[in-house]
């Protein structure tokens, strides 16, 4: 039945352009204004353009390409030449083969290392173990000289200075920089008037330079022991202690240079041997000699 005919009403034709408008209005997901490109370069084609893999990305086109594949290698075989050479000028200055001997300690030796300097009068076998024409590492021997202790001794000497200072209210950082560089420079100076006493005298040892160091530098356990038991006990336990230190890095000096320092005086010819054992033996006795001296004027001003 038609309403419409009865009514007396007709049924309005709505332009087209009205109608369109109509039916985006009613719509419930409206489009978007602008595309999502959010997602990267193959988002926005996702569902028509599912087919290309990921080989049209740049980076894996460069990544697949046997030139860039040859340049990578080649780069890396610069570098490792590169790294041989400056290994082999480092090591051309710097011995760090030979420091890695002088390094290579334990515990164990430590703690030995520290009683012989301390107490060396009961020792008896002063030699260095070879095996095969090189000697062992010092942790396998405790005649051997290390860098280690030195090295360790040489810092804590500065660290002690600096809290005997800081106890007496005269603490600056400059005094603590003035500790450290005085300590350095006449260590120098004492291994380079070795050297040059060795040189005039022409003695032929497998002493080393940075064996001399090793053995300067064991003084500085003695001067820790001395200026921590001046802390503790005041100027009279400094000097007993210190003194106490002092001979014990005599006699320690002593009997490890004699063998070093003498050892080839067997092998020449008796009025030869008698003329530069004398030259020798002054040498050993005044390196031995020094190293007390350079404890009481590096320690003395230390402890009040």
């Amino acid at each position: 039945m038609d309403f419409s005919a009865h009514s007396g009403f007709r049924q309005r034709k709505l332009p087209p352009k009205m109608r369109m408008r109509t039916t985006s209005t009613d719509s419930t997901e409206p489009s978007p204004l602008f595309e999502d490109t959010s997602a990267g370069p193959g988002a926005a084609g996702y569902g028509r353009g599912q087919d290309k893999g990921p080989a049209g990305y740049p980076a894996q086109t460069l990544l697949s390409d046997p030139m860039s594949n040859l340049a990578m290698a080649y780069g890396s075989s610069l570098a490792s030449q590169g790294k041989e050479m400056v290994d082999k000028n480092l090591d051309r200055f710097i011995p760090i083969s030979k420091l890695k001997y002088y390094f290579a300690v334990d515990t164990i030796y430590v703690g030995k290392k520290l009683g012989l300097l301390v107490f060396p009068y009961m020792h008896e076998n002063w030699e260095v173990s070879y095996q095969q024409d090189t000697p062992v590492a010092p942790r396998f021997d405790i005649n051997a000289p290390d860098l280690y202790i030195p090295v360790m001794g040489f810092i804590t000497y500065v660290l002690v200075a600096g809290l005997a200072l800081g106890t007496q209210n005269r603490f600056t950082p400059e005094s603590l920089g003035m500790q450290a560089s005085s300590a350095l420079v006449w260590l120098i100076i004492e291994v380079l008037a070795t050297l040059l006493s060795l040189y005039l005298i022409t003695v032929n040892t497998d002493l080393t330079t940075i064996d001399l160091v090793a053995f300067s530098g064991y003084k500085y356990v003695g001067m820790i022991v001395g200026v921590v038991a001046g802390l503790l006990f005041g100027r009279t336990g400094y000097y007993l202690s210190l003194l106490w230190c002092c001979v014990s890095i005599f006699v320690f000096m002593i009997r490890t240079l004699r063998l070093k320092i003498l050892s080839e005086a067997a092998a020449e010819g008796v009025l030869v041997r008698g003329a530069k054992n004398q030259l020798r033996m002054y040498l050993t006795m005044s390196i031995a000699a020094a190293q007390p001296i350079f404890m009481y004027w590096l320690t003395f001003h230390l402890v009040r």
